[in-house]
C-alpha cells in the first residue's frame, strides 16, 4: 500500500503538469486567434504574435511556479485566471474595433485586481493585471497611454481594497480608480498638447462609467465563488461566525474540543500573519478542523470528566480507530453542511500521516516484538494527506502544540520553548511538511509566535487573598 501511494503522487503531479501545459497552450492560442481575428495577417505577423503572447503566458507560469505553486495544483484556479485574461483580451478587441478610440477606456480593467485580490493575493493580482494589460496594449491605438493608465488605476485598486465584503470599501475603491484615471489622463494630455483636449468633459464621463463598472465586481465575486469553487473573505467571515449552525452544534456537543479549536485559531492566525499567509483562512480552518469529534465527544480527553475515560476498557487499536475516525467524520459532516472544500482540507490534513503515538505506545508495551513492524503501525496512522499549503501546515503545528501544552507540569518560558521545538521537530522529521513551501525563516517565525502566544496564555497570575 505504501509503495502504491508513493508512486501515485508523482503520477498525479505529472498529470496536473500536463493539464496545466494544455491550459496555458490553449489560452495562448486563443489570444493569438483574438489578435488575428478578421485581419487576414500573414505568417510573419502570426509568428510574431505567437512569440509575444507565449512570452507573456510563460512569465505568468513561471511566477505561479515560483511563488504560488499551490495554485498550479488546483486546476480550476488556473482555469479561472486564464479565462479572465482571455475574456478581457476579447472584450478589448471588440471595443477597439469601434470607430471611437476613446471607448477603450470604458473597459474596467480594475475589476481584474479587485477580483484576484479577493481570491488570491496582491502580488498575483498585480501580475495578472500586467499580463492582461500588456497583451491588450497591442490591440489599442495608443498602447503606452493605455498601459500606463490601467496599470496605475489597477494598482490604486489593489492598494485601497482590503475588505471587499464591505460595499462602502468597494465604492471607495471605485472612486479612487476614477480619480486615478482622470489625474493621469489630464497629465498625459498636458504633456502631449500643453492644454486640455477638446471633449474633456466626455472623457470624464467615460472614466466615471468605468469606475461605476468596477462595482460590478461585487456580484461577480459571488458568481465566480459558486462556479469556480473559490473562497472570498465575505464567505470566510460568515464561516468564522461562532453563532452559525455547525459551530453552535460543535460548542454544545463537544465543548472541550470547541475551546481547543478557539485556542488553535488564535495561535494559528497570529502565526499565519507573521509569515504572510492567509490569516483569515487559517482562522476558519482552525475553527472547523476538529468538528469530526462531534460524533463521539466522550472519547477525546478535552471532553472527559477527570478519571472518566472510555478508553480504559478498549483495545489500543480500537481506541486509535475511534480517535483517527474524527478526520473522516469531520469531512463527511462538513460536506453535509456545505462547508467549502478549502476548509475541508484543514480537516483532512491537520494530522497529516502522523501516528496516534499514545495508543501505539500502549500497543507496543503489550507486544514489544511489534515495535519495528510497519504493518503493525498502520492501524495507528492517520490517513492524510499531508499539508500542501502554508495555511494547513500552520494549523497542524498550532493544533499539536496547543494540545501538548495542556500536559505541561511547568509553564515556564523554557518549558514552553522546549515543547514548541520538540513538537515541530518531530513533525519535520516525520516529513509532514515535505510538500509545503515553507522557508527556514517561516519556520522560525512560526515557532516565535507560538512560544510568545503560549507564554501569554500561561503567564503567572497574582494569588488573590481570601476575604475575611
Amino acid at each position: 500500500m505504501s509503495q502504491t501511494n508513493t508512486d501515485s503522487k508523482p503520477r498525479e503531479g505529472i498529470n496536473k503538469g500536463l493539464v496545466n501545459l494544455f491550459l496555458f497552450t490553449a489560452s495562448a492560442a486563443a489570444v493569438v486567434v483574438v489578435f488575428g481575428w478578421g485581419k487576414g495577417s500573414g505568417r510573419p505577423v502570426i509568428a510574431g504574435t505567437l512569440m509575444v503572447v507565449s512570452a507573456c503566458f510563460l512569465v505568468l507560469w513561471f511566477f505561479l511556479n515560483q511563488f504560488r505553486h499551490e495554485i498550479l495544483q488546483v486546476l480550476r484556479k488556473v482555469f479561472f485566471i486564464l479565462i479572465t485574461i482571455i475574456l478581457f483580451t476579447l472584450i478589448t478587441r471588440l471595443v477597439a474595433d469601434r470607430p471611437a478610440d476613446e471607448l477603450i477606456y470604458l473597459i474596467p480593467f480594475a475589476i481584474i485586481p479587485v477580483v484576484m485580490r479577493t481570491f488570491y493575493d496582491a502580488r498575483l493580482a498585480l501580475i495578472i493585471l500586467l499580463v492582461t494589460v500588456m497583451l491588450c496594449g497591442f490591440l489599442v491605438p495608443e498602447p503606452f497611454k493605455f498601459v500606463l493608465m490601467n496599470f496605475v488605476s489597477g494598482m490604486a485598486a489593489i492598494f485601497t481594497l482590503r475588505n471587499v465584503y464591505r460595499k462602502t470599501r468597494l465604492i471607495f475603491t471605485a472612486s479612487v480608480v476614477i480619480a486615478a484615471n482622470v489625474f493621469l489622463w489630464t497629465g498625459i494630455n498636458l504633456i502631449e498638447a500643453g492644454k486640455l483636449p477638446d471633449g474633456y468633459s466626455e472623457a470624464l464621463l467615460l472614466f466615471g462609467i468605468n469606475g461605476l463598472l468596477v462595482l460590478v465586481s461585487y456580484p461577480l465575486i459571488f458568481l465566480f465563488e459558486q462556479n469556480f469553487l473559490l473562497l472570498s473573505d465575505a464567505t470566510l467571515n460568515e464561516l468564522a461566525d461562532t453563532n452559525n449552525v455547525l459551530l453552535r452544534k460543535f460548542a454544545d456537543e463537544a465543548p472541550g474540543s470547541f475551546q481547543h479549536s478557539l485556542q488553535v485559531a488564535n495561535l494559528a492566525e497570529e502565526a499565519a500573519r507573521a509569515i504572510g499567509a492567509n490569516s483569515l483562512l487559517v482562522r476558519v480552518g482552525s475553527l472547523y478542523h476538529d468538528i469530526g469529534k462531534i460524533g463521539n465527544p466522550k472519547y477525546y480527553i478535552e471532553n472527559q470528566a477527570e478519571g472518566d475515560s472510555p478508553h480504559q476498557n478498549l483495545d489500543p487499536a480500537e481506541s486509535a480507530r475511534i480517535i483517527i475516525s474524527h478526520v473522516r467524520n469531520g469531512v463527511n459532516l462538513a460536506r453535509n453542511y456545505k462547508i467549502p472544500v478549502q476548509i475541508i482540507d484543514f480537516i483532512r490534513m491537520h494530522h497529516g500521516t502522523t501516528v496516534a503515538y499514545y495508543f501505539f505506545k500502549k500497543y507496543v508495551d503489550m507486544f514489544p516484538a511489534e515495535i519495528d513492524n510497519q504493518e503493525a503501525q498502520k492501524p495507528f496512522t492517520y490517513p492524510g494527506p499531508k499539508p500542501f499549503s502554508r495555511e494547513t501546515a500552520v494549523v497542524m503545528m498550532a493544533d499539536a502544540v496547543e494540545a501538548a501544552s495542556r500536559t505541561l507540569a511547568s509553564t515556564s518560558e523554557e518549558s514552553i520553548s522546549e515543547l514548541v521545538e520538540r513538537i515541530i521537530y518531530i513533525q519535520e522529521q516525520d516529513g509532514q511538511f515535505s510538500e509545503v513551501p515553507l522557508t527556514f525563516k517561516d519556520m522560525s517565525d512560526i515557532k516565535d509566535v507560538l512560544r510568545k502566544r503560549l507564554s501569554n496564555i500561561y503567564h503567572p497570575r497574582v494569588v488573590y487573598p481570601e476575604r475575611i
